[in-house]
C-alpha cells in the first residue's frame, strides 16, 4: 500500500509491504529521482524489475555488466541525471570496471549489485568472491545494505552523493546474489516512510556562489590582462553553465579554448571559440593557450590531457580557476584567483559587474592562428579522392547533426579526430566522450539515445573499439533504441601505429608482431545486418554526408562501417618548441 504526499522541496512515499517487497522500496526510489531507465544483466532485484516496470522505469538488459555500466554512463551525461546499472553479485567485478569512466569523466551513475550475506561467508557458497573492495577506487561512495531497514537512508544517500559537488558514481551492494535483501516471510507487514528529494534527481542540486571579494579581484584580472583566455571543462556542462560563459566571453572578448568534454559548450561558428586544447587538441587552441598571459579555468581539474601534461599554459602563467570542488584549486597551477563555487551562479555573478572589454589585437591574434590551422587542414577534410579520412567523417557527423542532436565518441582517435574536425552548433546538442575506456562509445550511445528518445544520437567509434561490445546491436535492436553507429574501419588499432611502419620489433619475441595492432577490414554493415539492425558500407568520401543523413532519418538502429585510410594517423599535440617531444 502506497501513500504519497508533498513536504515542501521533498516527496514522501509510505510504503506497507511485506519483506518480500523489500525490492519496491528500491524501485520507488529510484523512480522518484526521476530515473527512466536502468541497465543490468539478470538476474539482480527479480522482484525489483517487476516493481519497478509497475512505476513506468523501463528495463535494458544488456550482453555485458560493462555494457550496462556504459549505458547507464551515457544515460546521466546526456542528460544530467543519475544513471543506473544493476548485476548480481558474479558480475559485480564487470560493473566496477565499467565505473571508471565514470568516475574519470564526474559522472553520476548509481551501481546496485548483488553480495554476499553474512550467514553463509567463508562457507564456499556458490560463486562468493567478495567484490565490494573492487568499487572503493571508482566511486564516491561504497556502501553495503544488509536489511530492509537500511533501504531507505542508504539508496537516498546514495543518489545524494552521486550528484552533490562534483558529480560521480557510487555503488550499493545488496545482500544476497541476486539482491533479494528483505526477503522474509510474505505475511509479515513493514512500514516504510520514503523522503524522496528531487534536488537530488539531477545535477547540480545546490549552486554555491562563490566569495564576492574573489569575484571582484577575477574581473579585474581579466579586465587588466593583455591576452586572456578562457579554458573550459567538463564542470560547465554538466553545471549547464554554456549560455554565462560565452556571454561572459563576448562581453570581455576573451577566446575560448576547451576540453574535450565542453565542446559543445560554445558554437564552432563562433570567432572567440579556438578548439579543444591539450593533449586531444588543435594546434591552434594549444598555441593561443600558450601565448596567453591569464588563463580562466572553468569546471575543469587542469588534468594532463587540457594541458598536454602540465606544458599548455607554460608553468608560471597567470591563472583563475572557478571549480565546485575546492581540492582542485591550485592543485596544478598555482592561482591568482581561486573561484570555489557552482559555474552557472559564479559566472551569472560576474555577468552583473563584468564590464565590456575590446580587445582587438589580442582577438585578431587568435583568430589568425584558428585561420592559419583551418587552412593547413582544409585540403585533408574536403577532398574527395582517394581513401576516406577520419578528418572527414566527422565534419561530416558535425555537418548532419541536428541542433537537438547528440554525438557519442569513443577513446583515443576517435577522440582526437572528433575533437578537432567536428563542428557542433553549441549547447542545444550533447557531446559526450570516453575518458579512456576502450569500447565505451557504443554502449554509452545506446544509454544516451534511451535518455534522449526522439532526439538522435550519432556515435562514432574505430573498428578497434567497436569490437569490444559488438553483441549489443542485439541489444539496439530488440529494444529497437534507432540509434547511428559510424565505424572507422582501418583494419587496426590505429593509435598504436606511430609514424614508423610497425610499432613492434620482428625480434620482440611475440611472433607476427602486426597482429597485434592489425586486423582485417571485415564487413561491420553485414555483421549488423545478422544482428537485426540496418547496415550500409561506404567506400567513397562523396557518399558519407547523404549516409549519415540517411540513416539519421531511418527510425532504425543503423551501422555505417566507413573503409577509410589505413594509414592515416592523428595528429599529435603541439606544446612550445623545446617541449615539443610532448
Amino acid at each position: 500500500m502506497l501513500d504519497r504526499q508533498g513536504t515542501g522541496g521533498s516527496i514522501m512515499v509510505s510504503v506497507t509491504t511485506t519483506d518480500a517487497s523489500g525490492a519496491r522500496i528500491i524501485a520507488e526510489l529510484i523512480h522518484g529521482h526521476g530515473v527512466s531507465h536502468v541497465f543490468i544483466v539478470p538476474a539482480i532485484l527479480r522482484e525489483g524489475l517487476a516493481e519497478l516496470g509497475s512505476l513506468g522505469v523501463r528495463t535494458i538488459s544488456a550482453h555485458g555488466e560493462k555494457a550496462a555500466a556504459y549505458m547507464a554512463d551515457g544515460y546521466a551525461r546526456v542528460l544530467g541525471r543519475p544513471g543506473v546499472c544493476m548485476s548480481q553479485t558474479v558480475g559485480a567485478s564487470n560493473i566496477a570496471a565499467g565505473l571508471k569512466d565514470a568516475y574519470l569523466s564526474c559522472s553520476p551513475v548509481v551501481a546496485f549489485t548483488g553480495g554476499t550475506a553474512p550467514d553463509t561467508r567463508y562457507r564456499n557458497v556458490y560463486q562468493e568472491i567478495r567484490d565490494f573492495d573492487m568499487f572503493a577506487p571508482v566511486t564516491k561512495w561504497n556502501a553495503e545494505v544488509e536489511g530492509p531497514n537500511r533501504l531507505p537512508d542508504v539508496v537516498s544517500q546514495a543518489f545524494r552523493v552521486a550528484t552533490t559537488g562534483a558529480p560521480g558514481p557510487v555503488h550499493v551492494e545488496l545482500r544476497g546474489n541476486t539482491g533479494q535483501v528483505g526477503v522474509g516471510s510474505p505475511d509479515q507487514q513493514r512500514a516504510f516512510e520514503l523522503n524522496i528529494d528531487p534536488r537530488f534527481a539531477e545535477v547540480p542540486p545546490f549552486r554555491p556562489v562563490a566569495d564576492a571579494a574573489d569575484i571582484r579581484a577575477a574581473l579585474h584580472e581579466l579586465q587588466t590582462a593583455q591576452r586572456p583566455i578562457i579554458v573550459a571543462g567538463g564542470g560547465v556542462m554538466w553545471s549547464r553553465a554554456e549560455a554565462e560563459l560565452v556571454e561572459l566571453a563576448e562581453r570581455m572578448s576573451i577566446p575560448v579554448a576547451t576540453s574535450l568534454h565542453a565542446k559543445a559548450c560554445i558554437p564552432e561558428s563562433n570567432p572567440l571559440n579556438v578548439g579543444i586544447c591539450g593533449t586531444y587538441s588543435r594546434v591552434c587552441a594549444n598555441r593561443a593557450v600558450a601565448e596567453a598571459d591569464l588563463v580562466f579555468y572553468i569546471g575543469s581539474q587542469s588534468g594532463s590531457m587540457i594541458t598536454a601534461f602540465w606544458h599548455v599554459p607554460p608553468q608560471g602563467t597567470r591563472v583563475i580557476h572557478l571549480d565546485i570542488d575546492p581540492s582542485q584549486l591550485g592543485r596544478h597551477y598555482p592561482t591568482a584567483v581561486s573561484l570555489n563555487g557552482d559555474a552557472k551562479a559564479t559566472l551569472q555573478r560576474m555577468l552583473a559587474d563584468a564590464p565590456r572589454r575590446d580587445n582587438p589585437v589580442w582577438r585578431d591574434r587568435v583568430q589568425t592562428l584558428v585561420s592559419q590551422w583551418r587552412s593547413e587542414v582544409a585540403a585533408t577534410v574536403e577532398t574527395n579522392s582517394g581513401p576516406i579520412r577520419p578528418e572527414r567523417i566527422v565534419a561530416e557527423i558535425g555537418n548532419a547533426l541536428p541542433a537537438n542532436g547528440a554525438a557519442v565518441i569513443d577513446t583515443l582517435q576517435a577522440s582526437v579526430w572528433s575533437g578537432s574536425f567536428m563542428p557542433l552548433k553549441g549547447a542545444s546538442q550533447r557531446f559526450v566522450r570516453c575518458a579512456g575506456s576502450l569500447g565505451w562509445g557504443f554502449p554509452a550511445a545506446i544509454g544516451a539515445k534511451a535518455a534522449l528518445g526522439d532526439r538522435p544520437v550519432v556515435c562514432f567509434t574505430g573498428d578497434g573499439g567497436f569490437y569490444y561490445h559488438i553483441a549489443e546491436l542485439e541489444t539496439a535492436a530488440r529494444y529497437g533504441i534507432p540509434l547511428v553507429v559510424v565505424v572507422n574501419n582501418n583494419g587496426a588499432y590505429g593509435a598504436e601505429r606511430p609514424d614508423e611502419q610497425s610499432p613492434y620489433r620482428a625480434d620482440a619475441g611475440i611472433g607476427d608482431a602486426n597482429k597485434t595492432w592489425k586486423f582485417g577490414q571485415y564487413n561491420f554493415a553485414q555483421i549488423a545486418r545478422e544482428f537485426g539492425c540496418e547496415g550500409v558500407r561506404v567506400e567513397n568520401p562523396v557518399d558519407v554526408g547523404s549516409a549519415i543523413q540517411r540513416a539519421l532519418g531511418s527510425g532504425k538502429p543503423v551501422v555505417l562501417d566507413v573503409l577509410t585510410d589505413p594509414t592515416a594517423s592523428h595528429p599529435r599535440a603541439w606544446t612550445p618548441p623545446a617541449l615539443a617531444h610532448v
